[in-house]
């Protein structure tokens, strides 16, 4: 959550409309940002709206109330099918309802001057958000937590046919050219925005971040984890959260092989996704005994459970470099803990890592360099513990959740008050 409002921060006075399929404290890291903000805002006086499904990320058969008030945030739930995100055509189905449901609604609800924060899930909610908002004459923010198709098609998983996919990026960037401004997560996300003809002052860098005030440093040795794994006198190499089809697991698995007989080290793998399933099968096939496999941690546990690792890994395909960042990387920051980083030396959290000290880029595929890398900060405590103290600082001073509200504020109210001026004349 965010801390308690400062007065000297300025308050959006028009209303606010979030437009994002899952709204639900604590159900995924990317709904826990949304319900961060929301609450944040709502925390300073604004009018906050969320408007979203019925269901949960993790359960699309819950039927969550239509209607309700969580924090001070007006949360409205609208009608959608609920095929799953199992199968392409019921997840497209799925998206389909929700776009017209949710553009109903903005039709019938907006005012002149109001503010809508379209966030990118389901994909291309953009396009019926400016439309709503264009008729309305409202003001719209996009929130862009990746960009697509372009995602898909790095993936290899873009099942527009060409002409289809044309015509998706034109009326995609018509809705990023309308928008007041576009929130995008770091540098390379906004020179991937920019090269499709958005002016750049029209788009503007606000990172993702963590809570700084549960995910409190906590050492190693007092990790109840750790503890009950028995980990006590290894060093641990973490991989926490997602583990899916942008990331690349092929760099730890090699050095856990070249490691398997040093039983200093251990790999404490820790979450989910498609690519975690066969990073498992590929340990169990070769023996290893060096990684620990563990579900996703609760919310609550995540403290411990990230502070049972040394340091973290962190991983990207390159060719996703400026589509997505991942979110771990904040939550690992707040944690006090080196960084990993297995993915493009150009890429976003490499040029952080780089520009702070507080961890080692290796490319992909390079086993040899991240065993070196362990071997290094596990001989070398004084770097590690300054790494740490770093990481936590940076956490802290520009990626913790009041840092957030604080830029976010700031923006909603100066892209609002035009609008509202117009609207009163």
């Amino acid at each position: 959550m965010f801390a308690q409002h400062n007065s000297a921060m300025p308050t959006p006075r028009a209303r606010l409309f979030f437009v994002n399929r899952y709204f639900y404290p604590d159900e995924s890291a990317t709904a826990q940002l949304l319900a961060d903000l929301a609450f944040g805002l709502a925390a300073t006086g604004a009018e906050v709206h969320v408007v979203c499904s019925r269901q949960l990320y993790t359960d699309e058969t819950a039927t969550l109330p239509a209607r309700e008030t969580i924090g001070g945030v007006h949360v409205h739930r609208l009608w959608t099918t609920r095929f799953g995100r199992d199968r392409l055509l019921g997840r497209a189905i799925d998206y389909a309802s929700f776009y017209l449901t949710a553009a109903g609604f903005l039709l019938m609800r907006l005012r002149r001057g109001d503010v809508v924060v379209a966030k990118t899930d389901p994909p291309l909610i953009s396009v019926f958000a400016a439309l709503a908002a264009r008729l309305r004459r409202a003001v719209l923010v996009n929130w862009l937590q990746d960009v697509f198709p372009e995602v898909a098609s790095a993936l290899g998983a873009n099942p527009l046919p060409g002409a289809l996919d044309r015509l998706v990026r034109r009326l995609r960037n018509a809705s990023l050219r309308q928008a007041a401004v576009n929130v995008v997560l770091g540098e390379r996300m906004r020179d991937t925005i920019a090269a499709q003809g958005v002016p750049a002052t029209q788009i503007e860098v606000i990172e993702n971040w963590a809570d700084t005030t549960a995910l409190s440093v906590l050492s190693p040795a007092h990790s109840a984890l750790r503890t009950t794994l028995g980990l006590q006198d290894r060093f641990v190499v973490g991989y926490s959260g997602n583990l899916g089809r942008a990331h690349e697991y092929q760099t730890l698995l090699g050095a856990a092989v070249r490691l398997r007989n040093d039983s200093s080290v251990a790999f404490l793998v820790s979450g989910g996704g498609i690519r975690m399933d066969a990073l498992h099968l590929a340990a169990r096939e070769r023996g290893l005994q060096n990684i620990r496999f563990l579900s996703y941690q609760p919310r609550a546990r995540l403290r411990d459970s990230l502070a049972a690792a040394d340091v973290h890994l962190v991983s990207l395909l390159p060719g996703l470099e400026g589509l997505i960042v991942p979110s771990k990387f904040y939550g690992i920051l707040a944690a006090g803990r080196p960084v990993f980083f297995i993915g493009d030396s150009d890429g976003e959290v490499a040029r952080v890592l780089r520009a702070h000290h507080c961890g080692v880029v290796i490319a992909p595929g390079a086993s040899g360099d991240l065993v070196n890398a362990i071997h290094r900060l596990q001989s070398a405590a004084k770097e590690r513990e300054s790494m740490a103290e770093i990481a936590r600082r940076l956490a802290v001073g520009r990626y913790s959740a009041a840092a957030a509200l604080r830029r976010w504020s700031a923006l909603l109210a100066r892209v609002a008050e035009p609008a509202l001026l117009e609207a009163r004349s």
